[in-house]
């Protein structure tokens, strides 16, 4: 099916195109088409642009018309995309209301860690028949998750609450992908806890304490918008590059 539509282009365009495509140009131009069009279109739907971007790529990918590969550049977009979100969730909360809710939203988030993990591991084990180690991984992809529905939700109080679970949930949830890969690698003795668990505080206490600090000393010497704006999205990238190494 897919060479018949290679004909038919080729037949009545003459166009000599393959797919995937390979060719940077038409793949950059495609992918801006989609981020400028799927979102006009799924408005009228009342669907949430996020959702119809990963509709859109599941459409172009290897496992629907093959016109795009997934390769390392697609990765990139991905990862580019959750962290986007994630600083956009961040810099639209309502500090105030964090603070009031900071309690909830802890017990949100262990809730939202202990209760998926707890009976996806039982799940795993007595169901799967899946190893103990195996049993936790698969089961700490069952409580990780990600703001997809931020967008939409995201003027209602209550999402402060469930922004700060989120971050509970999937930090305990790299966490644990943090230790079986030490289990898996034979890395697991008492320096690999002791190094783990320095490494945590140490780059929280980073985050937290100095990059305020650093972006307040950049923003009162350079006044330049666009400056600012690359230094902003520099520094999210430089906290999500620690935190991988982390």
């Amino acid at each position: 099916m897919r060479n018949r539509y290679h004909e038919i282009i080729k037949l009545w365009i003459g166009l000599d195109l393959t797919f995937p495509i390979t060719d940077p140009t038409w793949i950059f131009l495609l992918v801006l088409l989609i981020i400028l069009f799927a979102p006009i279109l799924l408005n009228k739907l009342r669907i949430p642009h996020i959702i119809g971007m990963i509709l859109a790529g599941l459409a172009i990918g290897e496992h629907g018309f093959n016109i795009l590969a997934r390769d390392s550049s697609f990765q990139l977009f991905g990862k580019v995309g959750l962290y986007y979100i994630m600083f956009l969730a961040g810099l639209e909360m309502n500090m105030g209301d964090f603070k009031e809710t900071r309690n909830k939203a802890l017990v949100l988030g262990l809730l939202a860690f202990i209760v998926p993990i707890g009976i996806g591991f039982v799940a795993n084990v007595s169901y799967l028949k899946y190893g103990i180690i195996t049993s936790v991984l698969l089961a700490s992809m069952y409580a990780s998750h990600t703001l997809v529905a931020y967008p939409i939700v995201s003027r209602h109080r209550s999402v402060s609450i469930a922004v700060g679970g989120t971050a509970v949930t999937d930090t305990l949830t790299l966490l644990v992908l943090a230790v079986i890969g030490g289990l898996f690698k034979g890395e697991t003795g008492g320096f690999f806890w002791l190094w783990l668990v320095v490494k945590v505080i140490f780059l929280g206490g980073l985050i937290i304490y100095f990059f305020p600090r650093i972006g307040r000393w950049f923003f009162h010497r350079y006044n330049d918008h666009v400056m600012q704006f690359i230094f902003v999205l520099a520094m999210v990238f430089l906290g999500a590059g620690l935190m991988e190494f982390v």
